[in-house]
């Protein structure tokens, strides 16, 4: 299991490994899945109520596919952990959180000051999200929609 340094859940973390998305489909003992980068994370939309962690790898920072595997998996309502595990950096912390990765076990450890400050970045959003924050916009024209309809 990947050292889980930031969880933003108050339920017990799963402890057994998560099994590929291939081995997960065929089975139905398994209730956590590791998705890798190729594989599509619509794969498990059949199954999400028996998923209780979600793992997405991120083998390097410049590979965004696991963003879309993880709001995918959100805006198909999707209610349990999703761990963003690998080459995890500062500077897309607040980006992931915002995708609905709830838990981060970065190959190497990030430093907690840096990690809260980034955590905390832009709070104020400018496009809806996973997260549920809304947009400025909406707060600037009173929960209007900006094109005069609300």
């Amino acid at each position: 299991m990947d050292d889980v340094q930031f969880r933003f859940r108050n339920d017990e973390m799963v402890d057994h490994p998560a099994v590929t998305v291939d081995a997960f489909v065929g089975q139905t003992n398994a209730s956590a899945v590791r998705i890798e980068p190729g594989d599509d994370a619509r794969d498990l939309l059949l199954h999400l109520d028996r998923i209780a962690l979600v793992e997405v790898n991120f083998p390097s920072f410049g590979d965004g596919r696991g963003y879309s595997a993880a709001r995918i998996l959100r805006e198909a309502g999707y209610a349990g952990e999703l761990r963003a595990v690998g080459d995890v950096l500062i500077d897309q912390l607040s980006h992931m959180r915002r995708c609905g990765f709830d838990s981060f076990a970065p190959a190497v450890r990030l430093d907690a000051t840096d990690a809260e400050r980034a955590f905390a970045t832009w709070p104020d959003v400018y496009q809806a999200a996973v997260d549920g924050r809304a947009p400025i916009w909406t707060l600037r024209h009173g929960g209007r929609d900006g094109g005069g309809n609300g």
